[in-house]
């Protein structure tokens, strides 16, 4: 026997290309949702730079500046541990709702998602349908071909760029942002900046979609070892569905020992992964609900029951008890309520003045010709409201000790402020070497702002 094997097929390769998704657009409430939750997100996501408060942008993460404005308050790398609390919030949060309802923030919430899903709206209106697209990408060079792929792509870049600028506008002021772009007026990191986060934009919707979900995004990785039997997830009811085979819409599928499921394979045509959800759960399933609604409309068709493929556990599909409130969900929860309640007490605890004393390096001390004894000292305080404030500073319960500041120090909002001041005591008083002393910031209300201790030396 004479087996006709080719020289490239002996040839390993390390690397299987992967064909290309032509997402089928479908219609249904699962779509509706995604579609209105993203809708929601994207103006929140673009208005929100231009809220105001007292005549400023209300939200402005001023990196150069290393100020973070949020309405009234103003954090600053001092109040780090507030970002971590943030962080562990939003990752707790993210462990409960995962599971408790699986992965419903990969198919309606995450930016990739909306941004995904609005890429290939654009793609459907310029190149037609899934088979329109199949076939144009086919088909060979010419000038209709060129025209619409030219067309789709200005378009995802217009759409990345407008998603570049707006995302800017949370750390440089929208009104500077868009003035600079009008006037052809930004600096070369502004521009530099812009032009990265179109670039990226444009690649993860418009080239990589899925391959960001599937190969580089590790919540996909982990997210198993937060299911269990009783977390929501989408599945193929195998028992009712199999065996799967075409029929005719009014064939009983029972004489052909059949299952509902007619193999019309619009789930996976859907799928914005690619995947076949009969094959059970995959890592690579966002949950976005595409296959539901494209199986509900057949089964529609059919005059069959809806619900062959749901949002569902593996204890339901097996028919045993479902158990919303258990141990996993309920620590999750109780961890998210406790890093909540941290979050809430490190911003109410804040401190709005900031302030440190650095003693003079060049002298430890000075013994005056009276015999007194003097130190001095640099105060950094740093108002961290949003208004002009003024200061009362003096040495809490020594009446002995001279301070050299007299009066009210006014700083502007968001201002740090240097001031040099003296201490100085008569050596009747001076009882140590080392004397402790606490310099209390009030304001003229005779409210305590912010308290730090001094060291006082002496011969």
């Amino acid at each position: 026997m004479k087996f006709d094997i080719k020289e490239e097929d002996l040839i390993i390769k390390p690397y299987k290309s992967e064909d290309s998704i032509y997402v089928r657009q479908q219609k249904g409430k699962f779509q509706s949702l995604r579609k209105y939750t993203g809708t929601l997100l994207m103006i929140v996501f673009v208005l929100i730079p231009w809220l105001t408060y007292q005549g400023e942008q209300a939200i402005l993460l001023n990196i150069a500046d290393q100020q973070f404005r949020f309405f009234s308050m103003t954090f600053f790398p001092q109040d780090l541990t507030i970002l971590a609390a943030l962080f562990m919030v939003g990752a707790f949060t993210l462990f409960f709702i995962t599971t408790w309802l699986g992965r419903v923030w990969c198919g309606f919430l995450c930016p990739q998602t909306v941004w995904m899903f609005m890429y290939v709206w654009v793609e459907e209106k310029i190149e037609g349908t899934r088979n329109q697209r199949i076939k144009l990408d086919q088909a060979p060079l010419s000038w209709h071909k060129t025209q619409k792929k030219l067309l789709k792509h200005s378009a995802w870049l217009a759409i990345s760029f407008f998603t570049a600028t707006s995302f800017m506008a949370y750390f440089i002021p929208a009104k500077e942002l868009y003035t600079g772009l009008i006037e052809f007026d930004w600096s070369a990191i502004v521009l530099s900046w812009i032009a990265f986060f179109t670039l990226c934009t444009y690649g993860n919707a418009g080239w990589l979609r899925e391959k960001m979900c599937i190969y580089m995004c590790p919540y996909s990785r982990f997210q198993s070892a937060m299911f269990d039997k009783n977390t929501l997830l989408i599945a193929y009811d195998t028992i009712r569905g199999e065996s799967r085979g075409r029929r005719k819409r009014n064939e009983d599928p029972k004489q052909r020992a059949l299952g509902d499921c007619v193999d019309c394979n619009l789930c996976v045509q859907v799928c914005p992964a690619g995947i076949d959800i009969r094959n059970g759960l995959q890592y690579e399933c966002i949950s976005c609900g595409a296959c539901i609604d494209a199986c509900d409309q057949t089964m529609s068709q059919f005059n069959y029951p809806k619900g062959l493929i749901s949002f569902t556990s593996e204890n339901a599909l097996a028919g045993t008890k479902v158990k919303t409130l258990r141990p996993k969900i309920l620590s999750y929860g109780v961890i998210t309520l406790i890093m909540f309640i941290l979050m809430g007490y490190f911003v109410s605890s804040r401190a709005l003045v900031e302030a440190s004393i650095l003693r003079d390096r060049n002298v430890l001390y000075r013994a005056n010709f009276d015999g007194s004894i003097e130190n001095s000292y640099q105060l950094k305080l740093t108002n961290k409201m949003q208004t002009t404030e003024s200061f009362i500073l003096h040495i809490a319960d020594h009446e002995h000790v001279k301070f050299s500041i007299d009066g009210a120090i006014t700083a502007q909002k968001l201002e740090m402020k240097i001031i040099p001041f003296t201490l100085t005591i008569a050596p009747d008083y001076i009882t140590e070497r080392v004397s402790s002393f606490e310099l209390v910031i009030s304001n003229p209300h005779d409210e305590v702002l912010a308290t730090k201790p001094i060291r006082f030396y002496s011969n």
